[in-house]
């Protein structure tokens, strides 16, 4: 019933700043100035993917700048201490990296962020070759649609789905992304999925129901 939904490569940066194994810390740290970015997709032959360097794993040096390596709690964070010493891309970066492909929804993309807690996914084709990145503002993109775009797609596939023929037809409004639907229905048990539907909507912000049943008819 739906039609598409958004990819990522509807909204995905393609222009994109990488690095590869042997870049040494400063110069990560610059290029991530420099691109104004949180993280940097580590690539190597024509570009396929290897791994992900982010601030988080740049911050281990200054966070380990003063800590005793003998305390316990060094000692449990063998790994996040390795990180502190390390000086290249190859001993900073996360591997594999956490990678998505140009075909993913933008609702996929934004489950794995959220999961991985991550604010950046790098893209790649079928060989792992980087083809852009994705990121949490890329993935709100979405409610910029225009409101009488989002409306115009709530009665072809939601109205003119589940309450055809109807007259006065159902109403839709959509303000700010809110969309509003009002009107009379035969069946109020599809008040509720309606709701359902426009919410999966992309650019809807919320759903507002003001449907009632047929009106009776007066008594003789």
């Amino acid at each position: 019933m739906h039609g598409s939904p958004h990819i990522v490569t509807d909204v995905m940066t393609r222009t994109v700043a990488s690095i590869g194994r042997r870049a040494d810390f400063k110069e990560i740290v610059q290029l991530m100035e420099e691109w104004n970015v949180s993280a940097l997709p580590v690539v190597e032959g024509e570009g396929r993917v290897v791994g992900v360097v982010s601030e988080a794993d740049l911050l281990y040096k200054e966070e380990f700048r003063d800590a005793d390596p003998a305390d316990s709690t060094q000692l449990r964070r063998f790994s996040d201490l390795a990180k502190a010493g390390a000086v290249t891309a190859e001993e900073l970066m996360t591997s594999p990296a956490l990678t998505v492909h140009a075909n993913t929804t933008l609702a996929q993309a934004a489950r794995i962020m959220a999961r991985a807690k991550v604010k950046r996914l790098p893209v790649v084709d079928d060989t792992g070759r980087l083809e852009g990145v994705v990121s949490r503002g890329d993935l709100l993109k979405v409610f910029l649609r225009d409101d009488e775009e989002v409306a115009e797609e709530v009665r072809r596939e939601v109205v003119s789905y589940l309450f055809p023929a109807l007259f006065p037809p159902v109403r839709v409004r959509v303000k700010d992304g809110v969309v509003t639907l009002a009107g009379r229905v035969r069946d109020t048990s599809l008040v509720p999925v309606a709701a359902r539907l426009v919410r999966a909507i992309e650019g809807v912000v919320d759903v507002r129901c003001e449907l009632a049943g047929p009106a009776r008819r007066p008594e003789q």
